[in-house]
């Protein structure tokens, strides 16, 4: 009887506290819970919040995320839906519930939800990465425009290059893949998914100079004058891949490949991946960075051995990989519009 006593006690004192906080700090406090994964006590902190501030956009979308973690999709909805129907709706929203309507795989109603997001919010790189992803889930392959504008609208959102560079990859493309795989890294470089485009990018070097002409190959149909430049500076590089792809050969390719961009071709076609290609070939880091990309794909005992061997180098690398910031100018687009 006493322990009930006290539980009860605690509970009320529990309850009496949350009602002296603002709804600010209740929802920071839930936030927490949240973190935590106790998404029961989010809930109920968050509805306390909501009795202070029942329109509050922000609460809204933190019930309904908070109802999604627990799978309670139904309550989840019902909550978001009139944050959607809202002037105050912001990309968020839409990202929830699009969650919501992908778990109880109700794509029709998903589909309509993302083209009414991407009409409020054009330019929204997350917005076109999930509707694209929406569409490839139906095998519908309009999927690439979708990534493609986000490419294009929002070109440091990383997700867009992700999923350009593993469609890419998959077609008959031979540059594509190669740039978007590449920038994607330099966006979210120390992820899983990271590690996966790692390979993806190697292999994607050994179907690039799996032809003896880079060129002859090329679609002339596609009068694009970036991939013209792009391969033709590539392939006069080609007899360095002659004994095959290894991190050690990628580095001497790559870095005449720098070389003769910023010759011929930079002017015309400036690019922010190549840019800072040609800042660490300056810095004395390419080699680090190429090891970086391709090493561990290529041999990761080999990799091991060279980190180990070349210490120096590779912590600096990774230190100043680390601190700075990859950002991607718009006006640097260049894929042929879809």
């Amino acid at each position: 009887m006493k322990k009930l006593l006290l539980l009860a006690g605690l509970a009320i004192g529990f309850l009496g506290a949350l009602a002296q906080q603002d709804a600010a700090t209740l929802q920071e406090t839930a936030r927490n819970f949240m973190k935590q994964g106790d998404l029961g006590n989010a809930i109920l902190v968050l509805n306390k919040a909501l009795l202070q501030k029942p329109k509050d956009i922000g609460i809204l979308k933190d019930i309904a995320y908070a109802y999604y973690l627990q799978r309670d999709f139904a309550r989840s909805l019902e909550t978001i839906k009139p944050v959607l129907e809202s002037d105050e709706a912001d990309v968020q929203s839409f990202q929830i519930a699009g969650n919501i309507y992908k778990s109880i795989e109700d794509t029709k109603e998903c589909a309509k939800l993302y083209s009414k997001g991407l009409h409020k919010f054009p330019n929204s790189g997350a917005l076109n990465n999930e509707y694209g992803e929406l569409l490839w889930s139906k095998k519908d392959y309009d999927a690439i425009k979708q990534w493609e504008k986000g490419i294009e609208v929002d070109p440091n959102y990383p997700g867009n290059y992700y999923n350009a560079c593993k469609y890419y990859y998959f077609t008959v493309d031979k540059v594509w893949s190669l740039i978007y795989g590449e920038m994607f890294m330099n966006l979210e470089s120390y992820s899983q998914r990271a590690a996966e485009i790692k390979n993806v990018l190697l292999d994607g070097y050994k179907k690039l100079f799996s032809s003896a002409d880079l060129l002859k190959e090329y679609d002339s149909k596609k009068k694009n004058e970036f991939e013209k430049a792009f391969l033709g500076s590539m392939n006069k590089q080609a007899s360095l891949a002659a004994s095959g792809i290894d991190p050690e050969s990628l580095a001497m390719i790559r870095t005449r490949f720098i070389l003769d961009w910023f010759e011929n071709n930079a002017a015309k076609f400036p690019l922010r991946l190549f840019e800072y290609q040609r800042q660490l070939l300056q810095s004395g880091l390419f080699e680090a960075y190429n090891q970086w990309i391709f090493g561990a794909a290529a041999n990761l005992p080999r990799y091991q051995i060279w980190t180990q061997t070349h210490q120096d180098a590779y912590d600096e690398f990774n230190t100043f990989q680390r601190g700075r910031v990859f950002k991607v100018q718009a006006a640097q687009y260049y894929q042929t519009k879809f």
